[in-house]
């Protein structure tokens, strides 16, 4: 069974007119899952990748295991306040307003390279805000991985416009 046959979506949810993918189907399989995590060290294997860096919440469930497979560290990327010790922080925009993401001052190394994870790749608000972040701490980002792409609203692109290396395993176009 392919990855994106195991992606649920959910119509008008979490308001009407969006089309929701849902993975929590995906993560239900224990191939499917596998298949994920498979190929994501497969593409990186080779990329000299310090450190997996996953974004709130999502990019916990696959950051932590495609650092085990590929023999690297891994660090979170959380919502404001969430984090207990010193933390360097990003302000970004949504739709309606802004949030702000932080990673601990002491969690990479200077200069390491940090691939950046999550599950999707919407209008690439958070993701830029990560890449921001990453390099705040003085590391180089690797790229930015994604099981999910959204190529109608943008966000690949804006990461891609950005001098970062995008990938991600399947997409869904048009809603």
């Amino acid at each position: 069974m392919s990855i994106k046959s195991l992606i649920r979506t959910i119509p008008d949810y979490p308001k009407k007119g969006i089309m929701f993918r849902d993975i929590t189907t995906l993560f239900e399989d224990p191939e499917g899952l596998r298949d994920v995590i498979d190929s994501f060290a497969s593409e990186f294997q080779d990329q000299k990748i310090d450190m997996i860096a996953g974004i709130e919440a999502r990019g916990f469930v696959i950051g932590p295991a495609v650092a085990l497979a590929l023999g690297i560290g891994f660090v979170t990327i959380r919502k404001k306040g969430k984090l207990p010790g010193e933390t360097i922080g990003v302000e970004y925009d949504l739709e309606y307003g802004s949030d702000v993401i932080e990673i601990h001052k002491d969690a990479i190394k200077l200069g390491s390279r940090v691939l950046i994870m999550d599950d999707l790749i919407a209008t690439g608000g958070t993701a830029l805000a990560a890449i921001e972040l990453i390099e705040k701490v003085g590391a180089e980002v690797a790229g930015c991985a994604f099981i999910i792409d959204l190529p109608d609203l943008g966000g690949a692109k804006k990461i891609r416009d950005r001098g970062v290396d995008e990938f991600h395993l399947v997409e869904f176009e048009g809603d």
